[in-house]
């Protein structure tokens, strides 16, 4: 794939260049024909002057995996850790010079007067110091580029001093050399990675810097052949350095320095453009109305513009051969992601020379970087091109030729490059909507359930702009009674076959997560119980019994996530914990809306799906996101005694343990203590319990009759003290059944079960479990009453009964922890003794009554013996399967 450019071919798939290695050691003399340091020409700025090759470190290849080349041979390399880029230099053999050394430093680092120390130190105005520097050049403009040089050295880390009486035309090569044998690198740290708001401040400054003084000087100095030489001459040679700060340092000075110098260009050539057209325009006047003079002016202005255009393209162009060629594929990934992010600012700010794919194809080959930083910065100097429909067609053939890669990097491991790939896949989509495969796009698709929210939401995003929109040709579809169908309708159908071809069930959470801030189609609860409620219209197609559970499950995520603010567990963010009073007011309203809502359309659809257990018991929690007084303010007393009879009705005839779970938990929130709807809620429960107690006796008493006159129960009768038993715990679970005095007629199931008389003859084993369920729940609901509702005349009395019944009941789960009749009973037994054990342990020893603290159960050594040989047994052994 290839596209011209002045006439020469680029092809988008070539490999970055291969670059000549050198030794450790500095070049020390470079030819006249090839000296970094001379003048600029135009030739040179083409590229017909072969520039010195940069040093570059042995593991350069390693950071782009897709281009194939030819290798070096493996050698023995240290760790990334212990690699230590170091020049070898004289060893200093006489104590008088090192102090010397020691002394210019000090003098370098603490001279007020040097640029280093006012950047770093003043407080005032960046602009104001490019002021005072650039009326010094004016004054001497020898000294003000050495003070500047002083600077770029300083910035390094480097405490060396450069000599004022250095020969004319400054040899930048002897320099550099001198300024490396001065480098103390045996830290390893300089200022721009050094740590702490200090040095994060000196290098926004040392930028601000950098790009100030080209604005500054941008009308005359930047002209002078002098200054732009020297100081591109110097950063050019720093770049190259095999020492690290100097490398980095340089490069970021260049690459700031060619972003200010791309702000100068696109001036002059708005300039150029303006002065072109008032000649053309005085031009082509008539001979006696045409001012010769301001022809001449504007004539000589034109001339002038296109010179500066000239030098300054040629200024970029050196530079770009001579440092970014070389340096965005540096081994320090710092320097890598200080060019990708300038050469994006560039294409940004100046597309007519910067966006072609000879520029491009840089970006595309550091996309493949193997630090995620690096590759960061590729798509966020990417992404501000594809939002500028201009520049759609400069990037249709790089978007061809690395969109694959584009997608692949939505899977990145670093989650924040992931994001950023996804949002350049919706740019891409946007402008490029056709060069998209579907299998590109799924791969997409599927992030939405991504553990990550900011990667999910991305992909929600995406989802939005190719599928989740709404279009002007979607038709107005009516319901069978002729009520218009809301504009979300659609939508939601897509929505709920989209996770349905998921194939994630159980996700409906993790999905609603991905669209609540970035589509209101999941928060359109009016939409979609039309859809469940509403008969369908003669066009429209009949959700069958999978769509109505799928679209249930996603309505009672968004219910959930509305009314609690709270992301699905799992999902990774850097959501703050604590919410502001503006968002905990938008939840509150949320909460507000949904109760408003669903008070009335609740009852109908528990009407409609009261046979169906999986839909029961996502319809039955919506209740416990309500706000309550709304019942009674908005004057819906009918729908809350219309969804009491509903449960009533649920407990009575359901045995679906998740459906008498749900129902059960939101009974104890609807009697919370204190709501406007307890009294009428509080009724409804005791009836409730009333029932479910009632057919627990009748069943028990059958039951025990049938043992005692040794007959064999039925199935039925077997179905039924089953099910009441698992009423009864799921109730106590929830709610404190104590009044009822169950304790003595379930613990006897539970002793008889322990003891092993009348073997064979004992309750069913699943009946079994919840007695030692109920039980459970019955003395933890006593510690309750003890602690926080006895009166204080009847603690003892009722505090003995409980030591009575707790001591009975935890001897009993040790036997049948130890030889349980089987594997789930034991494992029963065992996880009520340990939560007693708790519940009961030595925090009780600390209350001021001593009845309570006489609760306090301390287990014996045998005891825990069991429950060490338990775990050993259950726990810590590997099973053996297929023997």
């Amino acid at each position: 794939m290839m596209a011209r450019r002045g006439g020469k071919r680029i092809r988008m798939n070539d490999p970055p260049p291969e670059y000549e290695e050198q030794g450790e050691v500095l070049n020390e003399s470079t030819s006249d024909g090839d000296s970094p340091m001379k003048r600029m020409t135009r030739l040179r700025a083409r590229g017909g002057v072969r520039d010195k090759p940069p040093i570059i470190d042995d593991d350069e290849d390693d950071f782009f995996a897709p281009v194939a080349r030819k290798r070096k041979q493996p050698g023995p390399r240290k760790p990334p850790g212990e690699r230590r880029e170091r020049v070898e230099r004289p060893r200093k053999e006489h104590i008088e010079k090192e102090q010397e050394r020691v002394d210019m430093e000090r003098d370098v680092t603490t001279d007020e007067n040097s640029l280093y120390f006012i950047v770093r130190h003043s407080k005032s105005a960046i602009a104001s110091i490019v002021d005072d520097w650039i009326e010094k050049y004016k004054q001497n403009r020898d000294s003000a580029l050495i003070a500047l040089m002083q600077f770029f050295i300083n910035a390094s880390g480097c405490k060396g001093k450069i000599s004022e009486d250095m020969p004319h035309p400054m040899e930048h090569t002897a320099v550099i050399r001198k300024m490396t044998e001065e480098f103390d690198e045996e830290s390893g740290e300089y200022p721009l990675i050094m740590p702490g708001q200090q040095w994060k401040k000196f290098k926004m400054n040392f930028c601000d810097f950098v790009q100030t003084l080209v604005k500054q000087c941008q009308y005359s100095i930047i002209y002078d052949q002098f200054l732009m030489d020297n100081v591109i001459s110097l950063l050019t040679g720093l770049s190259d350095s095999q020492v690290r700060a100097f490398r980095h340092t340089a490069t970021l000075a260049a690459m700031k320095l060619m972003t200010a110098l791309v702000d100068v260009a696109l001036l002059v050539s708005n300039n150029f453009e303006n002065a072109a057209k008032q000649y053309e325009a005085e031009r082509v006047k008539s001979r006696d109305r045409r001012a010769s003079d301001r022809l001449e002016s504007l004539m000589t202005k034109r001339a002038e513009l296109e010179e500066n255009m000239d030098e300054i393209k040629n200024m970029l162009t050196y530079m770009f051969k001579s440092v970014f060629v070389h340096r965005y594929r540096d081994t320090l990934p710092d320097i890598r992601a200080i060019c990708m992010a300038e050469i994006g600012v560039w294409m940004e700010n100046y597309p007519q020379n910067f966006l072609d794919d000879s520029y491009l194809k840089y970006i595309g080959w550091t996309l493949h970087d193997k630090v995620g930083e690096v590759r960061l910065r590729c798509l966020q100097a990417l992404l501000p091109l594809y939002d500028k429909e201009e520049l759609k067609g400069k990037l249709e053939l790089f978007t061809s030729k690395f969109k694959d890669r584009i997608v692949a990097m939505t899977l990145d491991k670093e989650f924040e490059v992931a994001v950023h790939a996804v949002k350049l896949v919706i740019s891409i989509l946007k402008i490029h909507p056709d060069i998209l495969a579907d299998k590109d796009c799924e791969i997409v698709y599927e992030l939405v359930y991504s553990s990550h929210r900011g990667v999910a939401q991305a992909a929600a995003e995406f989802l939005n702009v190719r599928l989740f929109h709404l279009t002007a040709d979607m038709e107005e579809t009516k319901t069978r009674r002729g009520k218009i169908r809301l504009p979300n309708t659609p939508l939601i159908r897509d929505l709920v076959q989209f996770f349905i071809e998921s194939e994630l069930h159980e996700h409906g959470a993790y999905l609603v997560d991905s669209f609540i801030d970035n589509n209101a189609m999941v928060k359109d609860w009016e939409c979609m119980t039309d859809l469940l409620l509403e008969e369908p219209g003669l066009n429209e197609e009949v959700l069958d019994n999978k769509q109505e559970s799928t679209l249930i499950e996603i309505m009672v995520s968004s219910v959930k996530q509305s009314a609690t603010g709270e992301a699905p567990v799992g999902r990774a963010s850097n959501r703050k914990i604590t919410l502001s009073s503006k968002e905990l007011k938008a939840i509150q309203d949320e909460k507000v809306r949904l109760t408003e809502h669903f008070i009335a359309t609740l009852p109908p659809l528990l009407e409609k799906y009261q046979a169906d257990s999986e839909k029961l018991a996502n319809l039955l929690a919506v209740p416990q996101y309500f706000e309550l007084d709304i019942y009674t303010t908005n004057r819906q007393e009918s729908n809350l005694q219309a969804l009491l009879d509903k449960m009533s009705y649920i407990m009575s005839v359901h045995t679906d343990r998740e459906v008498l779970e749900t129902c059960a938990k939101t009974l104890e929130y609807l009697c919370t203590e204190g709501s406007a709807t307890y009294t009428r809620c509080d009724v409804a429960r005791s009836n409730i319990i009333d029932n479910a107690v009632n057919k627990y006796k009748d069943a028990i008493d059958d039951w025990r009759n049938l043992i005692a006159g040794e007959e064999q129960p039925n199935e039925d009768e077997i179905y039924n003290v089953t099910i009441s038993l698992k009423v009864i715990s799921i109730l106590y679970a929830s709610h404190n059944l104590n009044p009822w005095n169950l304790f003595d007629s379930i613990f006897q199931d539970v002793d008889e079960c322990q003891s092993k008389e009348n073997t064979g003859r004992t309750l069913p084993n699943e009946a079994l479990i919840y007695c030692i369920e109920a039980c459970y729940f019955s003395i933890s609901w006593g510690l309750h009453f003890v602690e926080n509702q006895c009166e204080s005349s009847n603690v003892a009395t009722v505090s003995a009964e409980l030591r009575d019944n707790l001591v009975k009941y935890i001897a009993a789960c040790f036997e049948l922890t130890r030889d349980g009749p089987t594997e789930q009973i034991q494992e029963s037994a065992y996880q009520s003794i340990c939560d007693l054990l708790i519940v009961f342990s030595d925090q009780l020893s600390k209350n001021e009554n001593e009845n309570i603290r006489s609760l306090e159960y301390k287990s014996t050594l045998d005891e825990q013996l069991i429950l060490n040989n338990f775990v050993q047994h259950y726990v810590f052994t590997i099973k053996q399967e297929g023997i």
